[in-house]
């Protein structure tokens, strides 16, 4: 196999390559590294390389085993098996109490409201009621709905803002 036509299987799948070595490998450096020497391995296997369905699939194969090699060698003992879009469930300490805060605002502004609104806002916005369902409930047109749930969240808004803006000339 020529160089050209071995350059045109392996460039279309060198940067997923080099991505997943990055994952694996957790170091730009040593996912540099990794990438060409996959290359280096997969030029080496230049003349079997057009026997298989898919040459990608193959390429990611060797990436993950030389990564995983990567890892156990001794000499690169300071590289770990890391996620790097690893997301914990669990919500940082700061950022549960500022929502907990906020609830509680938003708990006495909904309190503050017209018993109607009140109402209104509870089944559309938290119970998630259609229009229809909320005009059964109350007996009202659902034109009067609309209003009354455009004031009480105008109403919210409008208190939720002036506590966030407090202090703020």
């Amino acid at each position: 196999m020529q160089e050209r036509i071995f350059l045109s299987h392996i460039n279309p799948v060198k940067d997923k390559i080099y991505r997943l070595a990055l994952r694996l490998l957790t170091s730009r450096d040593a996912a540099e590294d990794a990438t060409q020497e996959v290359i280096l391995k997969l030029w080496s296997r230049k003349n079997k390389i057009k026997h298989y369905a898919n040459v990608e699939a193959f390429a990611m194969t060797v990436t993950k085993n030389y990564c995983l090699d990567q890892l156990k060698l001794k000499q690169n003992n300071n590289l770990r098996i890391v996620h790097q879009n690893y997301e914990s469930k669990q919500i940082p300490l700061h950022t549960e109490i500022e929502l907990n805060d906020e609830m509680q605002w938003l708990g006495r502004i909904v309190d503050s409201l017209p018993e109607q609104q009140k109402l209104i806002f509870q089944l559309r916005d938290v119970e998630q009621y259609d229009y229809d369902e909320i005009a059964e409930i109350t007996n009202m047109h659902q034109t009067a709905i609309r209003v009354s749930l455009s004031r009480a969240r105008k109403a919210i808004r409008e208190k939720l803002i002036k506590k966030h803006n407090y202090g703020i000339k």
